[in-house]
């Protein structure tokens, strides 16, 4: 009885051992992770938007999930590599196993999980950054038109905003390379004639989405999202820069021979650098709207069924 008693005893200190010796192995893995780590590697850092912060958790908590299934399989793997070895003086083929239930069943439902699970995590995210402000809270509204092979801007009025301003707009051109005395390319980029949107910091943004001419794609890498621009369609997306900075954008929907070069800028700056940069718009005559009526093709069908009309006689 003594013996038991001391079996247990034994056992549960190393268990303990065990529970205490993992947690200070985890405590310092983690707190040896430098922020490009702990973000899973993703482009900048936290804090940059609401929309680049909360796709960023789901990054990270996505790979530590994975990891777990990945240790796990890993684990099986080598524990049958070792339990069911061929030993010494064994001859002929090992008993074989025509199915076993709950390995069969443990393989469907996690896998099956897990998609659902990035499935309705996804919708979730993609949900709350397409789900446009409501009026009385929207604080800036810009039109982006993506181009062969550059970008429109359209400043629009947002009644009630304290960055309410008359609509002005910008219009792009495809990124320049540099070129050395002899007028060979140095491989570099005009960063001062790239497209640059401005933004205003911790406003509330919404950005409609449409193209002039083919299928692109406005993508702000340490945003965390990107969202297509398809001819005859407005897709819009909608979040708050939470720090001032400037952020490189590029088209990430392959769109003819110039794709690489439809570079732009984003600059998120204060409300007072906002106002003077559309004020300097309006002081250059760039006041109103460039719209459809400038788009490549003006017939594209929308998401309707044509009509046929049949003519009278």
């Amino acid at each position: 009885m003594r013996l038991l008693e001391r079996s247990i005893v034994r056992k549960n200190h190393i268990k303990k051992w065990l529970a205490g010796g993992t947690a200070a192995l985890a405590a310092l893995v983690l707190t040896g992770c430098t922020e490009a780590e702990l973000a899973a590697y993703m482009p900048g850092h936290k804090g940059i938007s609401d929309v680049g912060d909360a796709i960023g958790n789901f990054w990270a908590n996505s790979w530590v999930a994975l990891m777990g299934v990945g240790l796990l399989t890993w684990g099986l793997v080598i524990w049958a590599s070792v339990a069911y070895r061929r030993r010494k003086n064994e001859t002929g083929m090992p008993q074989q196993m025509r199915y076993h239930m709950p390995i069969e069943i443990m393989f469907t439902v996690i896998p099956v999980v897990l998609v659902a699970g990035f499935f309705a995590f996804t919708a979730r995210e993609q949900a709350k950054i397409e789900e446009n402000w409501a009026d009385d809270e929207r604080e800036v509204h810009i039109e982006v038109y993506g181009k062969q092979w550059a970008w429109d801007f359209n400043y629009l009025e947002v009644e009630g905003s304290p960055h309410d301003h008359a609509a002005v707009y910008y219009q792009g051109v495809q990124a320049e390379e540099v070129r050395d005395a002899d007028g060979k390319t140095t491989g570099e980029i005009n960063m001062d004639k790239l497209p640059t949107l401005y933004l205003p910091v911790d406003a509330k943004v919404t950005i409609d989405l449409k193209s002039r001419d083919v299928a692109h794609s406005f993508w702000v890498p340490q945003f965390h999202y990107k969202e297509d621009t398809i001819p005859g369609k407005t897709n819009q997306m909608s979040f708050t820069p939470t720090e001032e900075g400037t952020y490189i954008g590029k088209c990430a929907e392959l769109c003819g021979e110039y794709h690489s070069m439809m570079l732009f800028q984003v600059k998120v700056v204060s409300a007072g650098e906002y106002k003077e940069y559309l004020d300097s718009l309006a002081a250059q005559g760039n006041t109103g709207a460039v719209g459809d009526e400038f788009n490549r093709n003006l017939h594209n069908p929308g998401t309707k069924v044509p009509e046929i009309q049949h003519e009278e006689h």
